[in-house]
C-alpha cells in the first residue's frame, strides 16, 4: 500500500510540507529496495526521520572545521578520503536521509543508485528528495537491514546506521508512531 502524505506527517509530525516533497520519493525507494513490509517501512522511516531531523536535513550540520574531522586522520582514512588536507571531508560529508558520508561510500552509493561515480563530481544530488531516499534506501539493502527489522532488532539497525545508539530516544519515539500509524490490522 502507497505511503500518503498524511501517514508520513503522522509519523514526522515537525515535516509540515517536507512530507508532501518526500512522500513519493520514499514511496519509489522503499519499494524498489523491498522496504516493503509494514515492520521494515516503520523501521526505515524511524531511521531516516531522525538522521534527517523528519525531513529537514540532507546535508550534515556542521561548518567546515567541524567536517574537516573527515579530511584527514583514521576517520577520513576510514572513509576513503585522502590524507592530504584537501577539503574532501567536507565535499563527502554526509548528505541524504542516512547521511552517506566519506569518499568510499559515496563511490559505492554512487555505482549503486546510478551504475556509475557521478556523486563523486556531484555529491549535491544526494541532497535532492529523490537522491536522498534513494541512497537511504540503498545503504539499508547493503547493509542487511530489512533482515533485522523484520526481527525487531531495532538497536542493532541504529548502530549500523550511526556506529553506536546515538539519539536513541527519538529514534524509539518515531519508531513507535511508524508502527502505530504503519503495523496497524486490517479492519
Amino acid at each position: 500500500m502507497p505511503l500518503t502524505v498524511l501517514q508520513l506527517q503522522q509519523i514526522f509530525p515537525d515535516a509540515r510540507s517536507q512530507a508532501g516533497v518526500f512522500v513519493s520519493a520514499l514511496d519509489t525507494a522503499m519499494e524498489g529496495h523491498f522496504i516493503n513490509t509494514p515492520k521494515r517501512r516503520a523501521a526505515f522511516l524511524a531511521q531516516v526521520g531522525h538522521e534527517s531531523g523528519q525531513l529537514h536535513y540532507m546535508r550534515e550540520l556542521g561548518g567546515d572545521l567541524y567536517l574537516s574531522k573527515y579530511d584527514t586522520g583514521t576517520l577520513a582514512a576510514r572513509l576513503g578520503n585522502t590524507a592530504a588536507l584537501d577539503g574532501d571531508g567536507q565535499k563527502y560529508c554526509g548528505r541524504g536521509l542516512i547521511q552517506i558520508t566519506g569518499r568510499h561510500n559515496y563511490q559505492q552509493c554512487s555505482v549503486g543508485v546510478f551504475g556509475d561515480e557521478r556523486l563523486l563530481e556531484l555529491p549535491e544530488l544526494l541532497e535532492q528528495p529523490r537522491w536522498a531516499a534513494e541512497s537511504a534506501a540503498w545503504f539499508w539493502v547493503q547493509n542487511g537491514l530489512n533482515e533485522l527489522a523484520d526481527r525487531d532488532q531495532f538497536n542493532s539497525i541504529t548502530r549500523r546506521i550511526n556506529g553506536g545508539l546515538n539519539g536513541l530516544q527519538d529514534r524509539l519515539q518515531l519508531w513507535a508512531r511508524a508502527r502505530a500509524v504503519l503495523c496497524q490490522p486490517s479492519v
